[in-house]
């Protein structure tokens, strides 16, 4: 047997051991890892304010901390107006559970020329038995573990909270204590790489407010011509929900007003959910790529495609993630590598947009 035979297969052993424990180690800590990440992305969005603040005086905790109050305000405030409408609507519900019931039932015989009873159907759900009372039941016995699971996530958004006021109030000394362990060109390219990070996710951010403004403007419209209950609340929800919650967010910001709608009659809900499923073919294919291109100068296939991987590897936050991270990629590759002059061939020629306008200016 070669000597190296033996070193060799303790080296492979050594490794394969080292691996299960960094697998075992980044199992462990995935929540964690996660929070962290989440932390980051919250700390580069709000820097900017922060440091804008810190140079008219403000000391940067103190901005940190106002910026991260005003943030938890207004999400508490809009998701307790949502809430307050819904339990609203659901109390009304059950109040007036068999009016609701005779007008779906005599919607659905009118339209599909059914021949359902509304007594019979009234009598299955007010039954202690039925299917209906014991799905009631069911969830009344859940009460504890959504209890425990809220409990959670207020845990998990305080952790998020205390990591981000952390790394935002004490950025500069942080990116101190790395650049003094580099040498000065590696130094700039730290800090190049942070500043970049800063003007992407800012850049995101300011994307994605100005699609959910420009969607609740036009969900507003066709929820007031329509008759949904509560639309500017409405139209908010969707705006909001849709926008900062990519690929599910879509389908949960239209279920509510869909719901909600249905209730007052079914008609009109067809109507919303025609409106926002047009509404969202429009966006992806018209507004969103024009917005995204203009305000992080990433190309639309780019963004989609990176929504779609992050999505696939952490989820609906990996989605959200995923387009700053992806701008922030391709402006640090586009900065790398030696440039070369391009051939005369009519592949590569295009009349840049800002020729176009002033030709016709012209």
């Amino acid at each position: 047997m070669p000597k190296w035979v033996p070193k060799a297969v303790v080296v492979f052993w050594l490794g394969f051991l080292g691996a299960l424990v960094v697998r075992e180690l980044f199992h462990q800590l995935s929540n964690f890892l996660l929070l962290l990440l989440v932390s980051l992305f919250l700390a580069l969005a709000i820097e900017p304010g922060v440091n804008r603040l810190a140079k008219r005086g403000w000391r940067r905790g103190s901005a940190t901390l106002l910026i991260l109050m005003s943030i938890i305000v207004f999400v508490g405030s809009f998701l307790g107006a949502v809430g307050t409408l819904v339990g609203n609507q659901v109390a009304d519900v059950l109040t007036n559970s068999e009016t609701y019931v005779n007008d779906t039932v005599k919607f659905i015989n009118d339209t599909f020329n059914a021949n359902v009873d509304p007594g019979e159907v009234n009598a299955s759900i007010s039954d202690p038995t039925g299917p209906v009372q014991r799905f009631i039941d069911n969830q009344q016995r859940k009460v504890v573990s959504l209890s425990a699971s809220a409990l959670g996530v207020l845990l998990q958004l305080l952790s998020i909270t205390l990591f981000t006021f952390y790394l935002v109030a004490d950025g500069p000394r942080l990116r101190r204590v790395i650049c003094a362990r580099l040498p000065e060109e590696r130094q700039r390219l730290v800090l190049k790489t942070w500043d970049l990070a800063i003007d992407k996710t800012g850049g995101y951010l300011y994307s994605r407010a100005l699609l959910a403004l420009v969607s609740a403007f036009f969900h507003w419209i066709a929820f007031q011509a329509i008759g949904t209950p509560a639309p500017i609340a409405m139209a908010l929800w969707v705006g909001i929900v849709s926008q900062f919650l990519p690929v599910v967010g879509t389908y949960l910001a239209g279920v509510l007003p869909l719901l909600l709608t249905f209730l007052e009659s079914p008609i009109n809900a067809a109507f919303v959910l025609a409106f926002i499923l047009i509404y969202q073919q429009l966006e992806n294919y018209l507004i969103s790529p024009r917005i995204t291109a203009r305000t992080m100068h990433v190309h639309a296939a780019v963004a989609f495609a990176s929504a779609i991987v992050g999505g696939a590897i952490l989820g609906p936050i990996g989605a959200v993630l995923a387009l700053p991270a992806a701008a922030m990629m391709q402006s640090l590759l586009s900065s790398w590598g030696q440039r070369h002059e391009v051939v005369d061939d009519e592949l590569v020629k295009f009349t840049p947009r800002v020729k176009r306008e002033r030709r016709k200016k012209v």
